[in-house]
């Protein structure tokens, strides 16, 4: 058959030695040759889809893009420590406050003729003169005679207050700038102008009413203040004194000091705290004089 021989010629030209018996199947078999060459085509075509679904994958890889790295979340953000107010040492110089050479301006007394007092106060008032002439008055001005200025413990200094002659109606507008009276219950001195406008100078003592119109600073909150002891006589009390207090209260700042023919002992708290001096003016039993409680500022 020309099959059978065209296979035979196939496998004499390639060399081989072997029959067709040892390939084991028949030479006239066509249709096992053509089974093993579709089952190979099969193989190729599966091999081949197989490589391209590969190459395909891995382009899909390729192609897929990473999220782009995101910016790291800021620091979590803390409040600022809060920090206590530092108080002033407690030896720290008051500022001066200045107030018109002459007490008080026109303008004051306009305004105190166009407003209505802020506080009223009712007690003893005398005067004073030298030996304070040429010496500074607490607010750091030097004392005059002919100023409208007076004293008062604890109204701020620089205050516009109008003093009244309970007795005669007389009245006068003058500043504090200065510290006291240091005697019993009086509550203002005033200079010889201040007291001859208000009928106090002859009498050299009167009961007055003080009226407040004006504060730099507020009256009821704030302020550096003391307490102010004496007047003793004996230099070794006011030492005495002053040693005692520093024991007591170890963190405020006592001195003493020589006043006209007496002697006087100061304690600043700390911080100038206005309810530890009132407390300690308030429990000390001096052996001489009073304790009196007095604004610095």
């Amino acid at each position: 058959m020309r099959d059978s021989g065209q296979f035979e010629n196939l496998v004499s030209h390639s060399g081989g030695e072997k029959s067709a018996q040892e390939w084991g199947t028949r030479p006239s078999n066509r249709s096992g040759f053509l089974r093993v060459r579709d089952e190979l085509r099969w193989v190729l075509l599966a091999g081949l889809v197989a490589v391209l679904f590969g190459v395909s994958g891995c382009r899909h890889r390729e192609q897929v893009q990473a999220p782009p790295p995101q910016a790291p979340p800021p620091p979590p953000a803390y409040p600022a420590p809060q920090t206590a107010p530092v108080s002033p040492p407690a030896s720290a110089r008051i500022p001066p406050t200045p107030v018109p050479p002459g007490g008080v301006t026109a303008e004051d007394l306009d305004y105190v003729a166009t407003h209505r007092p802020i506080l009223t106060q009712v007690g003893e008032a005398t005067w004073y003169t030298a030996p304070y002439k040429g010496r500074r008055s607490a607010n750091g001005q030097v004392f005059d005679d002919s100023a409208m200025t007076a004293a008062h413990r604890t109204l701020p200094m620089g205050a516009l207050i109008v003093a009244t002659n309970l007795a005669t109606g007389q009245s006068a507008a003058m500043r504090i700038t200065d510290r006291g009276p240091f005697v019993g219950d009086r509550v203002l001195d005033m200079t010889m102008a201040a007291a001859k406008a208000t009928g106090v100078y002859r009498a050299g003592l009167a009961r007055v009413r003080i009226d407040v119109y004006e504060t730099p600073k507020s009256i009821n909150t704030g302020g550096r203040w003391c307490v102010q002891i004496g007047a003793f006589h004996s230099e070794r009390e006011a030492l005495r004194l002053k040693q005692e207090l520093l024991r007591t209260y170890a963190d405020s700042n006592v001195i003493e000091f020589a006043g006209e023919d007496s002697y006087w002992v100061r304690i600043r708290p700390e911080g100038d705290n206005r309810e530890t001096a009132e407390y300690i003016a308030s429990h000390l039993r001096p052996s001489e004089g009073e304790a009196y409680l007095t604004r610095l500022d």
